[in-house]
């Protein structure tokens, strides 16, 4: 699980410090040393030595959302070092559930949203009985515990059975960072990335590091590559939202708003409609748009996916409309001398265009699931064009850039 989770902690932590902090006046003065404890050892990731802590808080105070956040953590912690796997088990389905607690109760940090996505619903993690998954095993127990050169020594003992072990490579890197040792941490979480770039985790956790040692523009580089690696996965997302936050910052919202106008009926009836309400400046765009979409519903599409066999909104569809709609409006108005737009969506649209970011956009900011199919393939041609738009068009520049 550790794979995973752990090092979301590393900044969104300190969110929830700030919140429980701002509690404490209202609390004897026992629970508060107890509180300013525990938080203390959530914040240094000692998260055995805080279980305890966090029990007693929650009994206390059963719906205080910052405790059940800490609460989770800690018993996710302990379930890996558990020997009974059905014990384990049962410990993250509690974590879950007192997780989800917390979300009803209005705790919104990205590390709660983290962890719900990946701890199992049966709280079962399967662990093979190969030497390498057992030494994997022996490492996250040892990790837990805060002996990370055990781990270490376990992790490697797992390369040594399975060299492309990336969460082996990963963990290692982990142990280092745990304990402090900064070098060696973003060396074995570069090997990670070189090993499989396409996984977003050893980016994050790169990112992580940096951030945390006051690299900002580095560790933004980190988390643009981790979203380039999964865009569909919300970690990404989370984790480069909160690096924007960390600073005091906020993501672009980049999103042209397309008119749902081509309907189809069966095989060959298609229908495009239009709003008669629709601006004089947008119409004739939009009809662009949409003729567009029909062509390759009728017949585009098996010409360029033969080997398909049913319809799909692709990436290919998506850019050509946009930029048929985009090239329409400039050949309209290129005689005007005052053609400058005014509706949003599309100066917004002629902006992409311009820059040849369209695809970019798609693939990233508007994608559906007939779209995301596309993106390994164009991700492999085009990996620095896709981290060159969400540096320019996304990601805010660090302070200071």
């Amino acid at each position: 699980m550790r794979f995973i989770l752990h090092l979301s902690v590393l900044f969104l932590c300190i969110a929830g410090f700030t919140i429980h902090s701002a509690r404490l006046s209202a609390q004897t003065a026992g629970e508060t040393t107890t509180r300013q404890r525990a938080f203390e050892l959530f914040k240094q990731h000692k998260n055995i030595e805080a279980l305890p802590l966090f029990e007693e808080l929650a009994l206390k105070s059963p719906d205080d959302p910052d405790v059940l956040l800490g609460l989770g953590v800690c018993l996710v912690a302990e379930a890996t070092t558990l020997d009974d796997e059905n014990a384990a088990a049962r410990e993250r389905v509690r974590a879950r559930q007192v997780l989800l607690k917390a979300k009803r109760l209005g705790n919104k940090a990205p590390l709660l949203e983290n962890m719900l996505q990946t701890i199992p619903e049966d709280g079962v993690v399967k662990y093979e009985k190969t030497p390498a998954d057992q030494a994997m095993r022996a490492g996250e127990a040892a990790f837990a515990r805060r002996d990370f050169e055990e781990a270490i020594r376990n992790y490697t003992r797992a390369l040594e059975y399975d060299p492309k072990n990336y969460g082996a490579v990963l963990f290692i890197g982990d142990s280092y960072f745990a304990a402090k040792n900064w070098t060696k941490a973003g060396e074995w979480y570069q090997k990670a990335i070189d090993l499989d770039p396409n996984k977003e985790t050893a980016h994050r956790y790169y990112g992580d590091m940096l951030l945390k040692n006051g690299e900002v523009e580095k560790s933004r580089t980190r988390f643009i590559q981790g979203v380039v690696a999964e865009p569909y996965n919300p970690i990404t997302w989370r984790a480069l939202q909160a690096w924007a936050t960390a600073n005091k910052l906020e993501l672009k919202r980049v999103h042209v708003d397309t008119p749902n106008n081509v309907t189809q009926t069966g095989e060959k009836n298609i229908t495009i409609t239009m709003d008669p309400k629709e601006p004089a400046e947008t119409s004739t765009l939009w009809l662009s748009y949409g003729l567009a979409k029909v062509k390759w519903r009728s017949e585009e599409f098996k010409k360029r996916f033969p080997a398909e066999k049913q319809y799909r909104h692709s990436l290919a569809e998506e850019a050509e409309a946009l930029t048929t709609a985009a090239t329409v409006w400039m050949e309209v108005n290129e005689k005007k001398s005052s053609s400058t737009p005014t509706d949003p969506n599309l100066v917004l649209l002629l902006k992409l265009y311009q820059a040849k970011m369209l695809e970019p956009y798609v693939l990233l900011n508007a994608a559906d699931q007939g779209i995301a199919q596309d993106y390994a393939g164009y991700r492999e041609k085009n990996r620095e064009k896709l981290e060159q738009y969400l540096s320019e068009w996304v990601a805010p520049p660090a302070p200071g850039k």
